[in-house]
């Protein structure tokens, strides 16, 4: 059976490309690291891979607001490579910045690809950049392919505006993946455990295919037990909370 083909998008500012290859690479696909300038030249095309991601980082500075810059040549210079991929089965994974600037290229939710931005990611409540671990609890009816089989996570967040605000007419109709939680597993937990005040705690949503993924923490960073800060006390499993999700994209990705 022939690998898996991910594409991991690259822009200026990007810079946990390099940990997502690995995480992917590790789970069994071959991995490209993609200049977003390649994909609007046609030197790579987004139809000759089975997973796209957008990585964390800071793209373009976060420029008028974090992932916009991006969002907008997506949105305007390849929308239409996106929606045939995503409509020939396709997965797609954005982290961080990439939550950002799928929610902003009107990518997620499908409301937005209607023309109704009623959902978007603004500045922590906190007013300042949040770097920790958080409790993660997963929705179990929801249809995401990358989260099956994963009841919990613990994994680091690092963002400054990472806040989930959607409109009351949007809300009811997210399919919400990922809430923040505390240690027991409590999804309404307030500050520090929802870091940033994401209405309603979250802290991942996905398309109604379950294909569409995208999450504010960094599954990346946590993959082996070594990652984290305190591995030396709790000991060390070969492969940690967020491996899973990369597991289970390439898995999906092999029968297409």
């Amino acid at each position: 059976m022939s690998k898996v083909r991910t594409l991991i998008l690259r822009a200026p500012g990007t810079n946990c490309d390099a940990e997502t290859a690995f995480a992917f690479q590790q789970a069994g696909a071959v991995t490209s690291l993609v200049h977003v300038g390649e994909l609007i030249r046609r030197e790579q095309r987004i139809s000759d891979y089975q997973i796209v991601v957008i990585p964390g980082g800071f793209t373009y500075d976060d420029d008028i607001s974090a992932g916009k810059v991006l969002a907008n040549e997506l949105r305007l210079k390849l929308g239409g490579d996106i929606e045939r991929f995503i409509e020939g089965g396709g997965l797609i994974l954005g982290i961080c910045n990439g939550f950002q600037v799928l929610v902003k290229a009107g990518i997620l939710p499908e409301s937005l690809r209607a023309g109704k931005p009623l959902l978007t990611l603004v500045a922590n409540d906190s007013g300042r950049f949040e770097c920790r671990w958080v409790h993660l609890k997963v929705n179990r009816e929801s249809p995401c392919i990358f989260t099956k089989d994963i009841e919990r996570m613990y994994l680091p967040v690092a963002h400054a505006e990472g806040k989930v605000v959607a409109d009351s007419e949007v809300l009811p109709q997210l399919n919400i993946v990922l809430y923040y939680a505390d240690e027991n597993g409590n999804s309404k937990a307030g500050y520090p455990h929802n870091p940033n005040g994401s209405v309603a705690n979250i802290a991942g949503i996905c398309d109604a295919s379950g294909r569409v993924f995208a999450l504010m923490p960094h599954p990346e960073r946590y993959i082996r037990g070594t990652q984290h800060p305190q591995w030396m006390r709790q000991g060390v499993r070969k492969y940690q909370d967020g491996f899973q999700i990369f597991v289970n994209a390439v898995k999906w990705a092999q029968s297409l």
